[in-house]
């Protein structure tokens, strides 16, 4: 599914890592849950590219167009809890593989031209994108069923693996006028519901959740319970919950970075 990208790679911050692209107009990163860029990943990347945008698609753990199995999400998760760049069980510190995302955004900012970026994190990236937003071109955010900090414990239930200073900075930009979305499914143990209160709480209208209930996620998922709400447990069929809410993030993208 990836054979019409264009694989290429990006350092800065120390890393070095491979990022997709593909399509024309305003960029869109798309950050991969685990295991890695799977079909399902790659298939809400087209719905972006499809809707006029440029997608950049960064491996950030796993390999590239393998698909999900559960021997392989368990190793995925081995190597992100060994890995430098990602913080786990961090609920007031950010993961370090976001400043090299503040860094592709201002690459693919540099590459097309645009003005403005969007970002979608889903699971383990979930709450990059929160730092993300340190970079001010990021103007069109989204928190897709977001898992890290691992939910062990009262604090971390509500933790946004966010920097005190960095999360202060999201809630003055978004009392300027920011705005952000959030996706996960209700009853979610990994995605709990102490995160998206903390963030209706704490950044009012500026947040836009879409919680979806459980019977609503696909049966075939390979997940005991519902989780990825734009991927694994998406029902690619027109009214289902899941579906409308793939749909209402390119919308998001489109309000927000093609009149930006």
């Amino acid at each position: 599914m990836l054979a019409s990208y264009t694989e290429t790679s990006f350092a800065s911050e120390g890393f070095r890592k491979p990022v997709y692209t593909r399509g024309a107009g305003a960029p869109v990163i798309v950050m991969h849950e685990l295991p890695g860029i799977t079909p399902e990943v790659t298939r809400f990347a087209d719905w972006v590219v499809d809707a006029g945008f440029r997608v950049y698609l960064p491996l950030l753990v796993g390999e590239a167009g393998r698909p999900l199995s559960f021997s392989y999400l368990l190793t995925s998760f081995a190597t992100v809890c060994i890995r430098r760049e990602f913080a786990m069980l961090a609920a007031d510190r950010a993961s370090p593989v976001t400043g090299w995302l503040r860094a592709l955004a201002r690459h693919a900012l540099n590459e097309t031209g645009g003005a403005s970026v969007g970002a979608i994190g889903m699971c383990l990236s979930g709450n990059f994108v929160l730092s993300m937003m340190m970079e001010p071109a990021v103007v069109a955010p989204v928190l897709s069923h977001p898992c890290v900090p691992l939910a062990l414990g009262k604090t971390r239930k509500a933790g946004l693996n966010i920097a005190p200073q960095d999360w202060q900075c999201v809630k003055e930009r978004c009392a300027a006028g920011a705005r952000l979305m959030g996706l996960r499914f209700k009853g979610d143990p990994m995605s709990p519901p102490e995160r998206f209160e903390r963030l209706k709480h704490e950044l009012g209208d500026a947040f836009e959740a879409i919680e979806i209930e459980e019977r609503y996620g696909n049966p075939a998922s390979h997940a005991p319970k519902p989780h990825s709400v734009v991927t694994y447990d998406l029902i690619d069929e027109d009214g289902q919950p899941t579906k409308e809410a793939a749909k209402r993030v390119i919308a998001f993208f489109v309000e927000r970075l093609k009149t930006a």
